[in-house]
């Protein structure tokens, strides 16, 4: 393959203010990160560690194998939500290797609010559970949960029900769940073991039932004690819910990293080729990509600091210029990346299609590297189809079935964000830079726009347009606009699987692609009518 050779000049000064900028975003991610690590009241945490306890991050640690890496998932999710019970919610979630084989753990995080499911918490289970699914994932969940928080029953109760079910379903393909309940695991949440493939209960703290001895004295009159009513003694010997009683949550997690020890499972990854390492620091991705979206730079230096050698056999390279598409590996493991460098045109956007449905053929997973205000617009690219050479970028993206990924570097606005793989179209995972911008257009160009139809609208109903008041109100909007536009408000809402530095890329689409090809990667040749 043909090596990409950088034309960046690391001495500019252009290049170490953006450096700097970018180390002011990455600090912004680590602040908030740092909030996703709460665990609970100091008070709350004491007492755990007094019952001899471990705490859900350190269950985690525990269960993984040493030196294992960690991708964790959507820990921002409910970042800035008004009402919920703070940054990552109750839950933390991720995927690691235990006894060899790659998994998706997941952990309550029983020391704040009980582990209580709020909204944002719910909603990163329901994506957690798709990308198990997706991948095939063996689950190992580490349980501890006060069911549904009930002042949020309306939002939860219906959608919770799909944890449940995705645990069967993952089940009658082969692939099983293990629950450790480590404390309470009460009403919804006791049926996250009901439905596991395997159980194991901690001796004197695990409490599973659908009613706790209140509820019970309420529905019944009958007075129990929580051991009686669900102790881990009581479903290991008499209910059978319980396979496994552990002497202690040491012990747990013993049993569970034997179980999955000796899992026969058709989907562990195997050893990657000898591989080179990019022929450019990583580390200069932080000067490359701009922190300010209006400012362009080329993908293929990206591309140059994130495959194997730096080495990119790029498709079409004189065609639709601003689309780069290609073939390359990431730690040894084949890729396809498209990419962009500018505004969509007619003609990348029909190179973008025809390089996708070439992947399907070649079974190659593709990686979208986002920068992208969207399709060309004019007189002149609108008689020239816009649309329908658009819509068949659009339409191959949605047929697509070989895996595809997607990181967001910069802008992703309008209908460029569904032709380059946003989270409507379900890439496997989507992960954003610090400086990632996701919205319908800029806020330069939305608030002007919004300014133009209102002034168009008093014209016509003869109502004079306050220039000055306008003026005003447009850089509000723009203010807003940016606010509900920036990558960590986006994350708060789940519409990325986490926000990652970009010295990390590398590292983390590595992880991704190890996983990705533990099972077979088939494209197809099927696709919905092209407007021609």
């Amino acid at each position: 393959m043909s090596v990409i050779k950088s034309k960046v000049n690391t001495n500019s000064a252009a290049y170490r203010e953006n450096y700097q900028k970018m180390l002011a975003k990455i600090d912004e991610l680590n602040k908030h990160l740092k909030q996703s690590l709460f665990q609970g009241e100091e008070k709350h945490l004491a007492k755990a560690k007094s019952q001899g306890k471990l705490l859900a991050r350190e269950r985690i640690e525990m269960v993984l194998d040493q030196d294992s890496p960690f991708l964790e998932l959507l820990p921002l999710a409910g970042l800035g939500v008004k009402g919920g019970f703070g940054t990552g919610g109750t839950m933390v979630a991720g995927i690691g290797f235990v006894s060899g084989k790659m998994c998706l753990i997941t952990a309550n995080v029983g020391t704040n609010k009980g582990g209580a499911i709020d909204i944002a918490t719910l909603k990163k289970a329901l994506r957690i559970n798709e990308i198990g699914n997706e991948n095939n994932l063996p689950s190992i969940n580490l349980v501890e949960s006060a069911g549904a928080n009930l002042p949020d029953q309306a939002q939860v109760f219906n959608l919770g029900g799909n944890n449940f079910k995705e645990i069967t379903r993952r089940s009658k393909k082969g692939i099983p769940t293990i629950s450790i309940v480590f404390g309470n695991s009460t009403a919804g949440g006791a049926y996250i073991p009901g439905m596991s493939d395997y159980t194991i209960f901690i001796k004197g703290k695990a409490k599973v039932f659908l009613a706790g001895p209140p509820l019970v004295k309420m529905a019944t009159n009958e007075i129990v004690d929580d051991e009686t009513l669900g102790g881990a003694e009581m479903h290991s010997k008499i209910s059978g819910v319980s396979d496994y009683l552990a002497q202690d949550e040491l012990d747990g997690i013993r049993i569970a990293r034997e179980l999955m020890a000796n899992l026969d499972l058709k989907h562990e990854t195997s050893a990657t080729s000898v591989y080179k390492e990019p022929n450019y620091p990583i580390d200069e991705l932080l000067g490359i990509v701009s922190v300010d979206t209006k400012v362009p730079f080329d993908c293929r230096e990206v591309i140059a600091r994130l495959v194997d050698g730096s080495e990119f056999h790029e498709f079409k390279k004189e065609y639709g210029t601003t689309l780069i598409c290609g073939y390359a590996k990431i730690h040894g493991y084949p890729i396809a990346i498209i990419g962009n460098n500018g505004v969509l045109f007619n003609d990348s956007a029909n190179k973008g299609a025809h390089f996708i449905q070439l992947c399907n053929m070649n079974n190659t997973p593709i990686l979208f590297l986002q920068n992208i205000t969207g399709f060309m617009v004019g007189k002149e690219y609108e008689q020239n189809g816009m649309i329908k050479d658009g819509a068949k970028m659009i339409n191959a993206v949605s047929n697509s079935e070989v895996p595809m990924f997607t990181l967001m570097m910069g802008a992703s606005y309008g209908a460029g964000n569904y032709a380059m793989c946003g989270r409507a179209y379900n890439p496997r995972f989507l992960f954003s830079y610090p400086n990632s911008m996701i919205a319908v257009m800029g806020s330069e160009q939305l608030a002007g726009v919004m300014q133009m139809v209102s002034r168009e609208a008093a014209i016509k109903s003869g109502q004079q347009f306050d220039e000055a008041q306008a003026a005003q109100m447009k850089e509000f909007m723009k203010a807003e606009i940016e606010k509900q536009s920036n990558a960590f408000f986006a994350t708060g809402q789940l519409w990325d699987d986490g926000i990652i530095d970009p010295r990390d890329t590398r590292h983390v689409f590595g992880l991704v692609l190890a996983l990705t090809y533990m099972n077979e990667v088939k494209g197809t040749n099927a696709w919905g009518v092209y407007r021609m």
